[in-house]
């Protein structure tokens, strides 16, 4: 079902932040207010996105955040939400305008952006100044961040500390951590400092090697293990339950034990959300892809066929011309 990107009713108006909002900004012009049969009409889960363009004399209009609560709302509503991973500037920037409800700055930067071979070797340093520039660049999106391995997994304590970090410095909305219902704690405990936590289950990358590698997880009597990780999740706080290489009949079972809201990769068609991470959707990185995956371009086709006509210019002198000199 399509989601119906407008302002829940049922739910209060977001305020302006009663402490400032950084450097002050033009005003823009002062909208007539919506009538009450006009907002009574569009009661859905998710605030509108600003469209693509607009005429150049219209007043510029801040966009509605994606909030956690909007998401639970589409679940509640049988509505879809996309995320995408970001972990740059203008990827955020073209995803947030094209719409997508959630940007993951995912431990995924590790072999998407640093170059190792796994997920494992990134550092909470080297996360959080990406994590800075996608939730600057994002004007409407719910970024959420991954909390890379071994950031975490000690106590409680150090996973609340990490998180702190990612929401202080990365300006992060959220979290996401891997892991089952031995992790409830953990959640909970973040949770009570303040911090929303989207739970990941299924496989999970951080735990290659203890899985046996890349293999799907929740397969006939194993099913029942992801529902009460969920479960436990859930109860603990965990506004979002992520699963990953999931039977599709498992993740369908596991929507349905929940409340929250949940969201798949490689976890058939039943979760409320879908997730992928954007080098693969986009076809930038080379090589086979996993199942799951739908590429929508071929950006490494692009990219190397510019690459290589400029190329070709700058050693035939054809660029720069008169009309690139001054």
């Amino acid at each position: 079902m399509a989601t119906s990107i407008s302002p829940d009713s049922s739910t209060p108006a977001e305020l302006t932040a009663p402490y400032g909002n950084g450097p002050a900004a033009a005003s823009p012009a002062v909208a007539a207010p919506p009538t009450a049969d006009a907002t009574a009409a569009t009661p859905a889960a998710l605030p509108v996105a600003p469209p693509a363009s607009a005429p150049a004399d219209a007043a510029p209009k801040p966009a509605a955040k994606i909030r956690t609560h909007h998401l639970r709302q589409a679940k509640l509503n049988g509505e879809r939400f996309a995320m995408l991973t970001a972990y740059d500037q203008y990827t955020a920037e073209i995803f947030d305008q094209a719409g997508i409800e959630v940007l993951l700055v995912g431990d995924s930067a590790s072999n998407n952006v640093f170059g190792n071979e796994t997920s494992l070797p990134v550092t909470v340093d080297e996360l959080i100044p990406l994590c800075r520039a996608v939730t600057r660049s994002a004007r409407r999106a719910l970024v959420v961040a991954d909390l890379p391995f071994g950031s975490y997994e000690v106590s409680a304590q150090q996973a609340v500390a990490t998180g702190v970090r990612f929401l202080k410095e990365g300006l992060a909305h959220a979290v996401k951590i891997e892991g089952g219902a031995f992790y409830a704690e953990t959640v909970r405990a973040m949770v009570q400092a303040g911090i929303p936590v989207m739970a990941h289950i299924g496989f999970t990358p951080q735990s290659e090697h203890a899985l046996g590698g890349y293999r799907v997880q929740g397969r006939g009597d194993d099913a029942q293990r992801l529902i009460d990780d969920a479960v436990a999740l859930a109860d603990a706080g965990a506004f979002c339950v992520l699963m990953e290489m999931v039977p599709a009949a498992t993740a369908a079972a596991v929507d349905a034990a929940v409340d929250v809201p949940t969201i798949g990769i490689g976890a058939g068609s039943a979760t409320t959300g879908q997730v992928l991470v954007w080098q693969d959707m986009a076809g930038l990185r080379g090589g086979k892809m996993a199942k799951f995956v739908k590429q929508y371009a071929d950006l490494r086709t692009s990219l190397s066929d510019a690459a290589r006509a400029y190329g070709e210019d700058v050693r035939s002198g054809q660029f720069p011309g008169p009309e690139h000199s001054f």
